[in-house]
């Protein structure tokens, strides 16, 4: 099957990936555009996983505030290079993440930032509600892991789905950008203020 240009570009608008992957991925998928997008994401996540360790020694720094200039925020976000730094795209990125923190407020960039001693004290009171159930220890367990999950989706930044899209939480947001860039990209640490 020939693959049209006019076919690369269009799922090249839609994923960001390089051209050269979008006809790779369309023609894989016989000219399915879905398939194609699912291919290029699985690849986007294999790529992301690679990067994981790289430096990350450049990035920005960028600030929303509200419209009432009551609510705003700062958010440091990371990368390889100031290539990448420099990119419009990514400060759009920063500038979004900035905006989705000082609407949802989290307490931490992300589960691996939360006290261990915190975890503890709320894994031992969640411990507590099923004291006196008959429930096997495995299935508590698993309920605890759960309410602890549904915990860090509120307070965590990583874990949040994203105010613009809640199909994704940040942490997608964050592997389509190391996809779309090439890059390690990460938060660093961030802000919020209101009055």
């Amino acid at each position: 099957m020939a693959i049209s240009i006019d076919d690369v570009q269009k799922l090249r608008k839609q994923t960001f990936a390089p051209v050269m992957e979008c006809k790779k991925a369309l023609e894989e998928a016989k000219g399915d555009f879905s398939k194609a997008s699912d291919i290029l994401k699985k690849k986007g996540e294999l790529r992301a996983e690679k990067k994981q360790d790289n430096d990350t020694k450049c990035g920005i720094i960028e600030a929303y505030i509200h419209s009432n200039n009551q609510l705003g925020s700062l958010v440091e976000l990371r990368c390889e290079t100031s290539f990448v730094a420099k990119n419009p795209d990514f400060k759009k990125l920063a500038y979004n993440l900035a905006m989705h923190i000082s609407a949802l407020n989290p307490e931490y960039v992300s589960s691996k930032k939360v006290p261990e001693e915190l975890i503890e004290e709320k894994k031992k009171q969640y411990l507590e509600e099923f004291k006196k159930s008959n429930k096997p220890p495995e299935i508590v367990k698993k309920i605890v892991e759960g309410k602890l999950e549904k915990e860090f989706q509120e307070t965590c930044l990583n874990k949040q789905a994203f105010i613009k899209d809640e199909t994704k939480n940040i942490d997608q947001l964050i592997k389509e950008a190391v996809a779309k860039f090439g890059e390690n990209i990460e938060i660093g640490r961030f802000i919020r203020f209101k009055i």
